[in-house]
Order: structure tokens, then sequence, then C-alpha cells
């Protein structure tokens, strides 16, 4: 049912008169919650995962520029939405699976929504998964940030590579140079940190290295710190 409309607003959980802030801030807890890596890669959840998370996107992606939201609204008021709060306004204030919200087709309408997001835009499945790598990779690396483990041109601090290190002692060898061996948590981390940081890597291109069960755990980490403080200021 591709050409059928939906709403992003209530993808991403905000009344359609949010702030571009608020937008944002929605967008990154519902990214952190809908991400594939948080599940295993043989887990049944990940199809509808990856379905769930290119629809956040390419919420995020209409609704945060200016010029595509206008006209975004204009065909949602057009169709005959109204501009009160989605039910899913708090969907993605908690760091659980359920409730994730899915909008569904309006019946009354079919004027295809989709054409203003970057995923029906994309020539193929190739370069509409690095346009949503991309587009997380900016906001993974903003949170990041906000919590002291990356530096403001996207580098690793040495508390990242302390979390990382952390994680097992095998993702450290993976990230560096993939040999054998288990390595001291937070010690290794620092240390090959170092290592790392002067061949110039991302905290995101550091995170895509990273082994499956790594990348959720840290997902995890970094969701709990997220949600607690959009509960705490909530």
């Amino acid at each position: 049912m591709a050409g059928l409309p939906v709403d992003y607003y209530a993808a991403l959980g905000v009344s359609s008169t949010a702030t571009t802030q608020q937008i944002r801030d929605a967008y990154k807890r519902a990214a952190l919650k809908t991400h594939p890596d948080r599940v295993p890669s043989d887990s049944p959840e990940r199809a509808e995962r990856t379905r769930k998370f290119q629809l956040i996107n390419d919420a995020y992606f209409t609704l945060s520029d200016a010029t595509r939201r206008r006209d975004y609204d204009s065909a949602r008021t057009y169709h005959g939405f109204g501009s009160g709060a989605s039910s899913a306004s708090t969907a993605y204030n908690s760091d659980g699976d359920e409730d994730i919200p899915d909008p569904g087709a309006n019946p009354s309408g079919g004027f295809p929504w989709s054409s203003f997001g970057f995923s029906s835009k994309a020539k193929n499945k190739e370069e509409e998964k690095q346009w949503e790598n991309e587009q997380f990779g900016d906001v993974f690396e903003e949170m990041l940030r906000e919590e002291g483990m990356a530096e403001q041109g996207g580098q690793p601090t040495g508390k990242f590579w302390s979390v990382v290190g952390g994680l097992s002692g095998g993702a450290m060898g993976f990230i560096v140079a993939n040999f054998p061996g288990m390595l001291a948590g937070a010690v290794a981390g620092n240390r090959l940190g170092a290592v790392r940081d002067a061949r110039g890597k991302s905290v995101y291109a550091v995170f895509q290295e990273l082994p499956a069960s790594d990348k959720s755990r840290l997902l995890s980490q970094l969701a709990a710190k997220v949600f607690s403080h959009a509960v705490g200021s909530g």
C-alpha cells in the first residue's frame, strides 16, 4: 500500500505544531528505539524494525527542513488531517519496544506522502541505506557529544573508548586490527583509542565496525541515557 499517506508527525510522536528542536529530540528517541542493530541480525524483529527505522528517517528528513515541511503541511491540510498532537506523542519516552507508533493509512485519500521522504527518491537500496546511515550518523554523533563521548568534529573521546572497551574484550581487537585475543576494557579502550584517533575515525565509523552484539549494547546504553533525559525534562 505504498501510495497511501503516512502521518510523519505521528511517526515521530509529536504535534504538528512541534518546534524544530522538538522534532530533532523526538527523532533521537525514535531512531534509538527502532534502530535494527538493537536486536540480533537473525532476530525475527529485524525486518519490522528496519521498516520503522526507515519510516522515522523519512519523517525526520521531511520535517527537519523548513521548505519540505511547509510543502508537506500544505498537502496534509488538504487531505484533512488535523493539527493536534498525535496519540503517539509520548511513545518514545521510555526504552521499551512496545507501543512503537505505526501510523496507518488514511482511508479517505491516496496522496503519495512517501514522495516527501528520501527513501522514495533513492535510486536503489544501497543509496537508500547510505542516506539513512548518514542521517542517523549525524544525530548519533550529536548524542555522543552531549554525553562527552565525541569531540565537536565527531572524533572519539577517552570516555567513548572506555565504554567501547568495556563492551567486550573482543570488540577493541575487532575495531583496531581484527586480531584475536581478549583486551582489558577501559584501559585498552583508551590506549587503542589513541591509535584509532590518529587514523581519523569518527565515532559513527567506529560504531559501524563493531560486532552486531556490541552495537546493540552501545545503542541500549545510549538509549537509556537519552530516555532518562527526556523523562527528566518532560
